[in-house]
C-alpha cells in the first residue's frame, strides 16, 4: 500500500469514531413499522417535521448522512489504490 493508502485508512478511522459518535448522539425513533403507511402521527406533517432541519437533531441527521457517504467514497478509493 502507498502512502496516500495509509493517509486514507487514518482518515477511514478517525471518519469511522467520529460517525458512530454523531450516531449515538441521535434521539432515538419508536415509530416503528406504523411510520411506513402514515400512521405514526396523525398522518399529516407537523410544525416540527417542518422545521427538524433547524434543530439539532436535524443537524445530526445531516452530518450522519454526509459521514456515510465520505466513508463509503473514502472505502472505494482505499480498494481501487490498495
Amino acid at each position: 500500500m502507498t502512502t496516500i493508502g495509509y493517509v486514507l485508512t487514518g482518515i477511514l478511522a478517525v471518519l469511522a469514531v467520529v460517525l458512530s459518535i454523531i450516531i449515538l448522539m441521535q434521539s432515538k425513533r419508536s415509530a416503528g413499522l406504523g411510520a411506513i403507511g402514515g400512521g405514526g402521527s396523525g398522518g399529516g406533517e407537523t410544525y416540527w417535521s417542518k422545521n427538524k432541519g433547524h434543530s439539532v437533531e436535524g443537524a445530526l441527521e445531516k452530518y450522519t448522512k454526509i459521514g456515510g457517504a465520505l466513508f463509503m467514497i473514502i472505502a472505494f478509493v482505499i480498494n481501487l489504490v490498495g
